[in-house]
């Protein structure tokens, strides 16, 4: 997913941006949001530490993504949407399909006492396998091959040594890069006994992008998508982040056009060809962020449940394809 842009254009997802913490009290918290652990930074991620631990190895002969080497900012930047086609689309839907095979992998190994980085571990040996490279990998200094937000994680968690514990929500956010394209995509799993609260939340949270999907086709305002998660959002007694957003995706990771889900009056149509994500998050309470100074997790202000779901989709003359 990508931060809320700036008037520059798209802005770094790693833009440090700190706020004050508004914690309920705790038996207030599991009051109002039901019953869970709260995620806290570990030391690792106070001093740092996590940014600088060694990455999995991805063989030399895999293409990289168009990142900076040293860096890890990406290099070429889209000023409007790209409509695919031909092969650039094939190119797409394979990265699309891989993309779906490497989350479907990581659901399948989350259970109780798995932790999120022997599961970083396994899906990057299987994308590499395929000869792709996992994008968030090096990513603007991301330091691990997916994304694994847990309970009050928004998004961008960073996979650790935590294991997986009974009642906890996880998100896999898993992008990979197949011959010269991306393909995203993610999902909320329940490990183990979840409480009614965090089951509907993330029920709530799928039905709301799929809504989303349905209204898309050719000449539909891209605002629509915000318009109607939102609505559906509120009806469940929900908040839907307004700072995270979905993207365009093909030959870059993040391309224009930018998919708010919030109600929004951003210019701009749907157009066959499109290639975009939807990946609306919705939270029990707040919405607004608290971003750890590891410069990525970012977690909820209040310690409410968030939870995400995305597809990749294609505008096609007749409406929209999910591909993945």
């Amino acid at each position: 997913m990508l931060q809320k842009a700036s008037q520059r254009g798209f802005s770094s997802t790693a833009a440090c941006l700190r706020r004050r913490v508004i914690l309920l009290p705790q038996a207030q918290r599991l009051a109002k949001f039901g019953t869970y652990e709260l995620i806290l930074p570990s030391p690792a991620n106070l001093n740092g530490d996590v940014l600088r631990q060694e990455r999995l190895h991805v063989p030399a002969a895999i293409p990289r993504p168009e990142y900076d080497p040293e860096t890890g900012q990406p290099t070429v930047f889209l000023s409007k949407p790209h409509l695919k086609a031909g092969e650039e689309l094939e190119g797409v839907r394979k990265a699309c399909k891989l993309a779906r095979h490497i989350l479907a992998l990581g659901k399948s190994l989350a259970t109780v006492g798995t932790t999120t980085a022997d599961i970083d571990r396994i899906v990057h040996e299987e994308i590499i396998k395929h000869g792709a490279y996992p994008s968030p990998l090096g990513y603007i200094g991301f330091p691990k091959s997916i994304c694994t937000s847990i309970n009050n994680v928004i998004c961008h968690g960073i996979p650790d040594t935590r294991a997986l514990k009974d009642g906890d929500l996880v998100n896999f956010d898993v992008t990979v890069y197949l011959d010269g394209f991306h393909g995203d995509t993610s999902e909320t799993v329940l490990i183990g006994d979840v409480d009614e609260k965090g089951a509907l939340l993330t029920l709530a949270t799928k039905e709301a992008m799929e809504i989303a999907i349905n209204v898309c086709k050719p000449g539909v305002p891209l605002s629509m998508i915000g318009k109607v998660i939102s609505e559906y959002a509120r009806r469940k007694g929900y908040s839907s982040s307004r700072d995270f957003c979905g993207h365009g995706i093909g030959r870059q990771f993040h391309e224009p056009p930018m998919i708010f889900h919030y109600e929004n009056n951003e210019p701009g149509i749907m157009e066959e060809g499109m290639t975009f994500t939807i990946e609306p998050m919705l939270c029990q309470g707040t919405a607004e962020y608290v971003k750890w100074p590891d410069n990525w997790t970012v977690v909820t202000q209040d310690g409410g449940r968030s939870a995400q779901f995305e597809h990749t989709v294609l505008i096609v003359r007749d409406g929209v394809e999910i591909l993945t």
